[in-house]
Protein backbone atom coordinates (compact mmCIF):
# COMPACT_ATOMS: atom_id res chain seq x y z
CA UNK A 1 0.00 0.00 0.00
CA UNK A 2 1.79 3.57 -0.97
CA UNK A 3 0.37 6.37 -2.55
CA UNK A 4 -0.09 5.56 -5.87
CA UNK A 5 -3.04 3.39 -4.35
CA UNK A 6 -4.50 6.82 -2.96
CA UNK A 7 -4.46 8.26 -6.40
CA UNK A 8 -6.14 4.92 -7.65
CA UNK A 9 -8.55 5.42 -5.20
CA UNK A 10 -8.73 9.29 -6.25
CA UNK A 11 -9.20 8.46 -9.94
CA UNK A 12 -11.82 5.74 -8.72
CA UNK A 13 -14.03 8.74 -7.59
CA UNK A 14 -14.13 10.72 -10.06
CA UNK A 15 -14.83 8.04 -12.82
CA UNK A 16 -17.30 5.62 -10.68
CA UNK A 17 -18.11 8.43 -8.47
CA UNK A 18 -17.07 5.90 -5.58
CA UNK A 19 -15.83 8.14 -2.60
CA UNK A 20 -12.35 7.56 -1.27
CA UNK A 21 -13.45 7.49 2.40
CA UNK A 22 -16.38 4.86 1.86
CA UNK A 23 -13.45 2.65 0.81
CA UNK A 24 -10.77 3.11 2.94
CA UNK A 25 -13.60 2.99 5.59
CA UNK A 26 -14.48 -1.22 3.92
CA UNK A 27 -11.21 -1.81 3.51
CA UNK A 28 -9.84 -0.72 7.40
CA UNK A 29 -13.12 -3.51 8.48
CA UNK A 30 -11.66 -6.17 6.04
CA UNK A 31 -8.52 -5.68 6.60
CA UNK A 32 -9.27 -6.15 10.86
CA UNK A 33 -11.06 -9.66 9.35
CA UNK A 34 -7.82 -10.25 7.60
CA UNK A 35 -5.28 -9.65 10.47
CA UNK A 36 -7.80 -12.13 12.58
CA UNK A 37 -7.94 -14.56 10.30
CA UNK A 38 -4.11 -14.89 9.45
CA UNK A 39 -2.44 -14.60 12.22
CA UNK A 40 -4.76 -16.37 14.82
CA UNK A 41 -5.78 -13.34 16.60
CA UNK A 42 -8.73 -13.04 18.92
CA UNK A 43 -8.01 -9.45 20.80
CA UNK A 44 -9.04 -6.16 19.82
CA UNK A 45 -7.62 -4.33 16.99
CA UNK A 46 -7.75 -1.31 14.97
CA UNK A 47 -6.28 -0.81 11.39
CA UNK A 48 -5.49 2.55 10.09
CA UNK A 49 -4.72 3.71 6.57
CA UNK A 50 -3.45 7.20 5.46
CA UNK A 51 -5.86 8.77 3.23
CA UNK A 52 -2.76 10.79 2.04
CA UNK A 53 0.08 8.29 1.74
CA UNK A 54 -1.77 5.14 2.10
CA UNK A 55 0.40 3.59 5.27
CA UNK A 56 -1.26 1.06 6.99
CA UNK A 57 -0.73 0.14 10.78
CA UNK A 58 -2.73 -2.08 12.87
CA UNK A 59 -3.09 -1.60 16.68
CA UNK A 60 -4.21 -3.93 19.44
CA UNK A 61 -6.45 -2.29 21.65
CA UNK A 62 -6.42 -3.41 25.37
CA UNK A 63 -8.03 -2.01 28.37
CA UNK A 64 -6.28 -0.92 31.36
CA UNK A 65 -6.81 -3.31 34.31
CA UNK A 66 -5.69 -3.59 37.80
CA UNK A 67 -5.47 -6.99 37.49
CA UNK A 68 -4.67 -9.10 34.14
CA UNK A 69 -7.33 -11.85 33.12
CA UNK A 70 -6.58 -12.07 29.75
CA UNK A 71 -3.77 -10.33 28.40
CA UNK A 72 -5.08 -10.28 24.70
CA UNK A 73 -7.90 -7.94 25.60
CA UNK A 74 -6.28 -6.43 28.71
CA UNK A 75 -3.10 -4.48 30.24
CA UNK A 76 -2.02 -3.71 33.53
CA UNK A 77 -1.61 -0.31 34.98
CA UNK A 78 1.65 -0.50 35.10
CA UNK A 79 2.65 -1.75 31.70
CA UNK A 80 0.52 0.97 30.46
CA UNK A 81 2.23 3.31 32.89
CA UNK A 82 5.29 2.90 31.26
CA UNK A 83 3.43 3.77 27.53
CA UNK A 84 2.52 7.17 29.56
CA UNK A 85 1.39 8.04 33.03
CA UNK A 86 -1.68 9.39 32.33
CA UNK A 87 -3.63 6.10 31.84
CA UNK A 88 -6.09 5.30 34.64
CA UNK A 89 -8.17 2.36 35.11
CA UNK A 90 -10.84 1.76 32.12
CA UNK A 91 -8.38 3.67 29.43
CA UNK A 92 -8.21 1.78 26.14
CA UNK A 93 -4.81 1.89 25.15
CA UNK A 94 -2.86 1.17 21.59
CA UNK A 95 -0.12 -0.87 20.59
CA UNK A 96 1.16 -1.29 17.30
CA UNK A 97 1.10 -5.03 16.21
CA UNK A 98 1.73 -4.73 12.22
CA UNK A 99 3.12 -7.84 11.11
CA UNK A 100 5.96 -7.53 8.73
CA UNK A 101 4.13 -8.96 5.81
CA UNK A 102 0.96 -7.41 6.27
CA UNK A 103 1.98 -5.35 3.31
CA UNK A 104 1.03 -8.32 1.03
CA UNK A 105 -2.15 -9.11 2.76
CA UNK A 106 -3.56 -5.63 2.84
CA UNK A 107 -2.69 -5.25 -1.28
CA UNK A 108 -5.20 -8.49 -1.84
CA UNK A 109 -7.88 -7.40 0.24
CA UNK A 110 -7.48 -3.79 -1.41
CA UNK A 111 -8.35 -5.34 -4.79
CA UNK A 112 -11.45 -7.36 -3.12
CA UNK A 113 -12.71 -4.30 -1.29
CA UNK A 114 -12.21 -2.15 -4.33
CA UNK A 115 -13.60 -4.51 -6.52
CA UNK A 116 -17.07 -5.34 -4.58
CA UNK A 117 -16.92 -0.95 -4.19
CA UNK A 118 -17.03 -0.75 -7.82
CA UNK A 119 -19.42 -3.75 -8.43
CA UNK A 120 -22.11 -2.12 -6.21
CA UNK A 121 -21.31 1.71 -7.56
CA UNK A 122 -22.15 0.16 -11.06
CA UNK A 123 -25.21 -1.63 -9.55
CA UNK A 124 -26.13 1.66 -7.95
CA UNK A 125 -25.82 3.49 -10.96
CA UNK A 126 -27.94 1.40 -13.07
CA UNK A 127 -30.64 1.40 -10.22
CA UNK A 128 -30.61 5.17 -10.65
CA UNK A 129 -30.64 5.30 -14.05
CA UNK A 130 -33.73 2.76 -14.20
CA UNK A 131 -35.74 3.58 -11.20
CA UNK A 132 -37.06 6.43 -12.77
CA UNK A 133 -37.90 5.37 -16.12
CA UNK A 134 -40.09 2.73 -13.91
CA UNK A 135 -43.98 3.30 -15.82
CA UNK A 136 -41.83 3.87 -19.19
CA UNK A 137 -41.07 2.79 -22.45
CA UNK A 138 -37.89 0.79 -23.34
CA UNK A 139 -36.40 -1.12 -26.82
CA UNK A 140 -34.17 -3.98 -26.47
CA UNK A 141 -32.54 -7.03 -27.90
CA UNK A 142 -33.70 -10.01 -26.77
CA UNK A 143 -30.70 -11.98 -25.82
CA UNK A 144 -31.94 -15.44 -24.96
CA UNK A 145 -35.38 -17.37 -23.39
CA UNK A 146 -36.46 -19.72 -20.84
CA UNK A 147 -39.56 -21.26 -19.55
CA UNK A 148 -40.19 -18.45 -18.14
CA UNK A 149 -38.61 -15.09 -19.14
CA UNK A 150 -37.44 -13.25 -22.60
CA UNK A 151 -33.97 -11.80 -21.77
CA UNK A 152 -33.77 -8.34 -22.96
CA UNK A 153 -30.56 -6.50 -23.48
CA UNK A 154 -31.02 -2.77 -22.74
CA UNK A 155 -27.53 -1.76 -23.11
CA UNK A 156 -26.78 -1.06 -19.49
CA UNK A 157 -28.39 -3.93 -17.67
CA UNK A 158 -30.92 -6.83 -18.94
CA UNK A 159 -34.48 -6.84 -18.53
CA UNK A 160 -37.07 -9.50 -17.58
CA UNK A 161 -40.01 -9.83 -20.00
CA UNK A 162 -42.38 -12.21 -18.37
CA UNK A 163 -44.27 -15.06 -20.69
CA UNK A 164 -47.35 -13.97 -19.20
CA UNK A 165 -47.18 -10.70 -20.25
CA UNK A 166 -46.00 -11.47 -24.48
CA UNK A 167 -49.64 -10.80 -26.12
CA UNK A 168 -51.36 -13.46 -27.87
CA UNK A 169 -49.79 -12.74 -31.43
CA UNK A 170 -46.25 -11.91 -30.18
CA UNK A 171 -43.72 -14.17 -31.52
CA UNK A 172 -40.17 -13.09 -31.02
CA UNK A 173 -36.90 -14.53 -31.41
CA UNK A 174 -33.36 -14.35 -30.57
CA UNK A 175 -31.90 -11.11 -31.50
CA UNK A 176 -35.34 -9.63 -32.20
CA UNK A 177 -35.54 -5.91 -31.20
CA UNK A 178 -38.58 -5.45 -29.03
CA UNK A 179 -41.07 -2.41 -27.20
CA UNK A 180 -42.00 -3.36 -23.83
CA UNK A 181 -43.16 -1.08 -20.29
CA UNK A 182 -40.95 -1.21 -17.64
CA UNK A 183 -43.50 -2.27 -15.18
CA UNK A 184 -41.17 -2.71 -12.09
CA UNK A 185 -37.36 -2.08 -10.98
CA UNK A 186 -36.06 -3.91 -8.08
CA UNK A 187 -33.19 -3.26 -6.25
CA UNK A 188 -31.84 -7.22 -5.51
CA UNK A 189 -28.45 -8.56 -3.89
CA UNK A 190 -27.42 -9.81 -7.50
CA UNK A 191 -28.11 -6.32 -8.94
CA UNK A 192 -31.25 -4.14 -10.01
CA UNK A 193 -33.75 -6.23 -11.65
CA UNK A 194 -35.87 -4.83 -14.39
CA UNK A 195 -39.66 -6.16 -15.52
CA UNK A 196 -41.66 -5.56 -18.19
CA UNK A 197 -44.53 -5.95 -20.01
CA UNK A 198 -46.50 -5.57 -23.00
CA UNK A 199 -49.97 -6.24 -21.65
CA UNK A 200 -50.21 -3.44 -19.29
CA UNK A 201 -52.24 -0.65 -19.69
CA UNK A 202 -49.47 1.72 -19.50
CA UNK A 203 -48.05 0.69 -22.18
CA UNK A 204 -50.71 1.62 -24.66
CA UNK A 205 -50.81 4.49 -23.05
CA UNK A 206 -47.08 5.47 -23.65
CA UNK A 207 -47.55 4.86 -27.28
CA UNK A 208 -50.26 6.95 -27.47
CA UNK A 209 -47.53 9.84 -26.07
CA UNK A 210 -44.90 8.96 -28.03
CA UNK A 211 -47.23 9.13 -31.26
CA UNK A 212 -49.35 12.34 -29.95
CA UNK A 213 -47.06 15.56 -29.65
CA UNK A 214 -50.23 16.84 -28.53
CA UNK A 215 -50.36 14.65 -25.71
CA UNK A 216 -46.55 14.37 -25.13
CA UNK A 217 -47.39 18.35 -24.85
CA UNK A 218 -50.05 18.03 -22.62
CA UNK A 219 -52.51 19.93 -24.52
CA UNK A 220 -54.54 16.37 -24.98
CA UNK A 221 -55.33 14.22 -22.17
CA UNK A 222 -55.72 10.59 -21.71
CA UNK A 223 -57.99 10.51 -18.86
CA UNK A 224 -58.47 6.24 -18.62
CA UNK A 225 -57.32 3.18 -20.82
CA UNK A 226 -59.23 -0.18 -20.50
CA UNK A 227 -57.56 -2.94 -22.80
CA UNK A 228 -57.62 -6.40 -23.55
CA UNK A 229 -54.49 -7.04 -24.61
CA UNK A 230 -53.89 -8.42 -28.40
CA UNK A 231 -57.81 -7.86 -28.42
CA UNK A 232 -59.46 -4.62 -27.80
CA UNK A 233 -58.70 -1.58 -26.32
CA UNK A 234 -60.66 1.49 -25.43
CA UNK A 235 -59.49 5.24 -24.21
CA UNK A 236 -60.85 8.52 -23.34
CA UNK A 237 -58.83 11.64 -23.97
CA UNK A 238 -59.71 15.00 -23.23
CA UNK A 239 -58.64 18.68 -24.65
CA UNK A 240 -57.81 21.33 -22.48
CA UNK A 241 -57.67 23.26 -25.82
CA UNK A 242 -61.31 23.69 -27.10
CA UNK A 243 -59.58 24.34 -30.73
CA UNK A 244 -58.24 20.86 -30.24
CA UNK A 245 -60.27 17.53 -31.11
CA UNK A 246 -58.83 15.08 -28.64
CA UNK A 247 -59.91 12.33 -30.77
CA UNK A 248 -58.69 13.94 -34.18
CA UNK A 249 -54.99 14.29 -32.34
CA UNK A 250 -55.13 10.90 -31.88
CA UNK A 251 -56.52 9.52 -35.05
CA UNK A 252 -53.86 11.45 -36.67
CA UNK A 253 -53.60 12.61 -40.48
CA UNK A 254 -55.30 9.76 -42.86
CA UNK A 255 -55.36 7.65 -39.22
CA UNK A 256 -51.85 7.46 -39.30
CA UNK A 257 -50.91 7.98 -35.28
CA UNK A 258 -53.46 5.53 -34.32
CA UNK A 259 -52.16 2.57 -37.02
CA UNK A 260 -48.55 3.10 -35.69
CA UNK A 261 -49.90 2.25 -32.47
CA UNK A 262 -52.00 -0.99 -33.71
CA UNK A 263 -49.24 -1.80 -35.52
CA UNK A 264 -46.96 -1.98 -32.59
CA UNK A 265 -49.64 -3.78 -30.74
CA UNK A 266 -50.24 -6.80 -33.63
CA UNK A 267 -53.54 -5.41 -34.95
CA UNK A 268 -55.20 -4.28 -31.19
CA UNK A 269 -58.07 -2.62 -32.10
CA UNK A 270 -58.56 0.39 -30.27
CA UNK A 271 -61.26 3.34 -29.97
CA UNK A 272 -60.89 6.26 -28.99
CA UNK A 273 -63.69 8.27 -27.12
CA UNK A 274 -64.18 11.65 -26.28
CA UNK A 275 -64.11 11.84 -21.87
CA UNK A 276 -66.63 14.04 -20.44
CA UNK A 277 -67.26 15.41 -16.86
CA UNK A 278 -70.58 14.41 -17.22
CA UNK A 279 -71.32 9.94 -16.59
CA UNK A 280 -74.47 10.32 -19.15
CA UNK A 281 -72.24 11.38 -22.47
CA UNK A 282 -69.11 9.52 -21.06
CA UNK A 283 -70.94 6.10 -20.92
CA UNK A 284 -72.37 6.86 -24.12
CA UNK A 285 -68.80 7.61 -25.81
CA UNK A 286 -67.42 4.73 -23.74
CA UNK A 287 -69.95 2.46 -25.75
CA UNK A 288 -68.82 3.76 -28.81
CA UNK A 289 -69.58 2.13 -31.94
CA UNK A 290 -73.02 1.84 -30.69
CA UNK A 291 -75.57 4.14 -30.85
CA UNK A 292 -77.16 5.37 -27.20
CA UNK A 293 -80.77 6.14 -27.01
CA UNK A 294 -80.22 7.30 -22.90
CA UNK A 295 -78.23 6.93 -20.00
CA UNK A 296 -79.90 6.73 -16.39
CA UNK A 297 -77.29 7.47 -14.19
CA UNK A 298 -77.52 6.20 -9.68
CA UNK A 299 -74.68 8.87 -8.38
CA UNK A 300 -75.42 5.84 -5.35
CA UNK A 301 -73.90 2.56 -6.23
CA UNK A 302 -72.14 4.59 -9.34
CA UNK A 303 -74.19 2.72 -11.91
CA UNK A 304 -76.39 3.42 -15.36
CA UNK A 305 -78.69 2.10 -17.07
CA UNK A 306 -77.96 2.48 -21.06
CA UNK A 307 -80.85 2.16 -23.56
CA UNK A 308 -80.02 1.21 -26.85
CA UNK A 309 -82.04 0.62 -29.90
CA UNK A 310 -83.29 -2.94 -30.38
CA UNK A 311 -81.17 -3.31 -32.97
CA UNK A 312 -78.16 -1.54 -31.48
CA UNK A 313 -78.08 -4.51 -28.21
CA UNK A 314 -75.53 -7.09 -29.23
CA UNK A 315 -73.46 -4.10 -30.83
CA UNK A 316 -73.24 -2.16 -27.13
CA UNK A 317 -72.59 -5.60 -25.15
CA UNK A 318 -70.30 -6.47 -27.61
CA UNK A 319 -68.91 -10.18 -28.03
CA UNK A 320 -68.86 -11.96 -25.04
CA UNK A 321 -69.69 -9.04 -23.36
CA UNK A 322 -66.49 -7.29 -24.52
CA UNK A 323 -67.97 -3.49 -25.20
CA UNK A 324 -69.97 -3.10 -22.38
CA UNK A 325 -66.94 -4.81 -19.87
CA UNK A 326 -64.16 -2.66 -21.64
CA UNK A 327 -67.01 0.21 -21.16
CA UNK A 328 -67.37 -0.12 -17.84
CA UNK A 329 -63.78 -0.20 -16.68
CA UNK A 330 -62.91 3.22 -18.58
CA UNK A 331 -65.26 5.32 -16.87
CA UNK A 332 -65.04 3.30 -13.86
CA UNK A 333 -69.45 3.30 -13.64
CA UNK A 334 -71.49 -0.08 -13.71
CA UNK A 335 -73.17 -0.24 -17.13
CA UNK A 336 -76.48 -2.37 -17.39
CA UNK A 337 -77.63 -2.66 -21.08
CA UNK A 338 -81.37 -3.09 -22.49
CA UNK A 339 -83.32 -2.41 -25.44
CA UNK A 340 -85.87 -0.10 -26.10
CA UNK A 341 -88.14 -2.89 -25.96
CA UNK A 342 -86.94 -4.50 -22.75
CA UNK A 343 -86.78 -1.11 -21.05
CA UNK A 344 -90.95 -0.12 -22.05
CA UNK A 345 -91.51 -3.80 -20.61
CA UNK A 346 -90.15 -2.96 -17.67
CA UNK A 347 -91.33 0.14 -17.80
CA UNK A 348 -88.37 2.38 -17.32
CA UNK A 349 -89.10 5.81 -18.43
CA UNK A 350 -86.60 7.04 -21.55
CA UNK A 351 -86.49 9.78 -24.10
CA UNK A 352 -86.77 8.47 -27.41
CA UNK A 353 -85.12 10.13 -30.42
CA UNK A 354 -86.28 10.44 -33.42
CA UNK A 355 -84.37 8.97 -36.28
CA UNK A 356 -82.38 11.83 -37.70
CA UNK A 357 -81.23 12.92 -34.29
CA UNK A 358 -80.05 8.99 -34.23
CA UNK A 359 -78.41 8.86 -36.88
CA UNK A 360 -76.23 12.23 -37.04
CA UNK A 361 -75.32 11.24 -32.96
CA UNK A 362 -74.42 7.70 -34.33
CA UNK A 363 -72.26 9.16 -37.56
CA UNK A 364 -70.51 11.78 -34.56
CA UNK A 365 -70.04 8.76 -32.55
CA UNK A 366 -68.01 7.15 -35.34
CA UNK A 367 -66.11 9.52 -36.34
CA UNK A 368 -64.21 9.85 -32.68
CA UNK A 369 -64.03 5.81 -33.03
CA UNK A 370 -61.07 3.91 -34.54
CA UNK A 371 -61.41 0.38 -34.73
Amino acid sequence: MNSQFIEALNELEKEKGIQKEIVLEAMEAALISAYKRNFNSAQNVRVDIHPELGDIHVYARKTVVEEVEDDRLEISMDAAHELNPRYQEGDIVEIEVTPRDFGRIAAQTAKQVVTQRIREAERSIIYELYIDRENDIINGIIQRMDGKFLYIDLGKTEGLLPLKELMPLDNFKHNDRVKAFITKVDNTTKGPQIFLSRVHPGFLKRLFESEVPEIYDGVVELRSVAREAGDRSKIAVHSQDSNVDPVGACVGPKGARVQAVVNELNGEKIDIVRWSADPREYVANALSPSKVTQVIVNEEDKSTLVVVPDYQLSLAIGKRGQNARLAARLTGWKIDIKSETQAREEGIQFDNLNEDTVAEDHEKRESETEM
